[in-house]
This record gives C-alpha cells, sequence and structure tokens, in this order.
C-alpha cells in the first residue's frame, strides 16, 4: 500500500448538504484524497483507491469571509461572448459568504493503484514512478485540499507520524472508550454513468480507447467513521463496480 504525507495551513472539504454557506467536514474526504494522489500522478492505465486516512493534527477551524460570484460558468455564455464580444465581469456579479473551514491540517493518504483490465504493464511500474515523483516532488499541477487556493504540500512519510486523538476531541470520553467515532454520511465521490442526453461530456479511458462520452454525475455517500485515535477507513465494496442505469435526462 502506498502513502503519502500532505498538510497545508487551510483546507476546506465542503459539506454537499450547505450551499450558500461553505462548511467543511471534520476530515478530508475521500475524493480529495484520491484528488491529490492524481495530481502527483495519473495514468489511464490504472485508478486510485483510497484505503485509509490518518489525521496527524487535531480538528481546528475558522471562519472566513471569501469573495465569490453567483453565477456558474457557462458554455452557452463563452460561446457567445466568442462569437459576438463581451465576457464576464467579477465585479458585477460579486457577493460575499462565510466559510467555516479548517486550519492546519497533516493527513497520510493510505491507497493503492488498481490496474485497469487493458493494462499490460505490471503495477510494480507505476507504484515506483509514484514513488520516485513524491520524493522529488513533482506534481502535474499543485494539489490542494478542497479549494484550489488552499495549495498543500506533499512527501513520503518519514515512519514517525502517529495519529491524533481526533476521536477524544471530537467525541470526548465516551467515544474514547468506545475506540470509534461516527462522522455521519460523508461524501465518497462521484460515480459516473453514461446516458443518451447526458447532463456532462467527459473523456472515458477503456479498451476501446479515448473518446468523449455524454453522461450524468452522481455523488455517492457512505457512512463514515473513525477508528484508532484518528484514522478514517474507506470500506472497500464502494470500489466494487455497479451496474450502470443508463436514464434519460431532459436537457
Amino acid at each position: 500500500m502506498l502513502q503519502l504525507k500532505v498538510w497545508s495551513d487551510y483546507a476546506c472539504f465542503t459539506r454537499p448538504e450547505n450551499k450558500a454557506e461553505r462548511v467543511s467536514y471534520d476530515v478530508m474526504t475521500p475524493s480529495a484524497a484520491r484528488g491529490v494522489l492524481e495530481a502527483i500522478f495519473w495514468k489511464p492505465e490504472f485508478s486510485w483507491q483510497v484505503r485509509e486516512i490518518v489525521v496527524l493534527n487535531e480538528v481546528k477551524r475558522q471562519s472566513i469571509l471569501r469573495n465569490e460570484v453567483n453565477s456558474r460558468a457557462s458554455e452557452r455564455a463563452a460561446k457567445t461572448w466568442a462569437a459576438s464580444g463581451g465576457g464576464f465581469y467579477a465585479e458585477e456579479d460579486r457577493a460575499q459568504r462565510h466559510a467555516l473551514i479548517l486550519r492546519d491540517v497533516a493527513y497520510i493518504i493510505r491507497a493503492e493503484i488498481v490496474l485497469k483490465p487493458q493494462t499490460a504493464d505490471p503495477v510494480v511500474k507505476y507504484t515506483e514512478m509514484f514513488t520516485r515523483r513524491a520524493e522529488k516532488g513533482q506534481a502535474f499541477h499543485q494539489p490542494y485540499l478542497g479549494n484550489r487556493e488552499f495549495s498543500a504540500f506533499f512527501s513520503l512519510p518519514d515512519g514517525n507520524e502517529q495519529p491524533a486523538n481526533v476521536v477524544r476531541q471530537l467525541g470526548g470520553e465516551y467515544a474514547e472508550a468506545a475506540g470509534k467515532l461516527a462522522l455521519g454520511r460523508m461524501l465518497f465521490d462521484m460515480e459516473f454513468a453514461d446516458a443518451k442526453k447526458g447532463r456532462l461530456k467527459y473523456r472515458q479511458h477503456d479498451a476501446e480507447g479515448v473518446r468523449w462520452v455524454e453522461g450524468n454525475a452522481t455523488p455517492r455517500f457512505f457512512d463514515a467513521e473513525l477508528v484508532e485515535g484518528g484514522i478514517l477507513r474507506v470500506p472497500a465494496h464502494l470500489y466494487a463496480p455497479r451496474p450502470q442505469a443508463v436514464r434519460e435526462v431532459k436537457p
């Protein structure tokens, strides 16, 4: 199992039930961990499967005020501007919103590289490539923790890291005595499924090659809990393939 240490001054793993104001989960989500790993090393021949996230620092929260915009990016609007001129002026669409974020965070991500059926090379090739890149601090783009402005730093663990006792911090003596703390429903990842009239287009890599397909993205959740003081374990069954139901979505 591969390990990576990541840390940052700030992080925000936004809970989806909060719309206008951002509120972070108490710990890093599996999808955020996967994003960090893919920023460092990714190939279409494999996929990352996060097994554990070790919380190294106590949970510290901070409220900040952020400048955001009210409108979402639109492909149709961008094409109109390209054809007839114009553009988007953030000053005319700006709004200030509060965000409850995390500060002084550090984690160890434990994950595995799972080869896709069409891959001919052994998995050791990719694990060694990842290790070399992590040792040298190389990345395809700067990894971040939740929001792009919260840049993440990374390195290989030195072996002396220990999980912080966030089970006691968040749940008290009763949770510590039980040895675990339930965190409730947490976002696992987005599940993409092909559809004839999907809401989005994305590039698909499989045995047939690379192509653009239409589909939908559905969020998946799981019942998260911390064990052994501060370790979030990701259930392996979440990565099991599920049959795709083709749905017609009205544009």
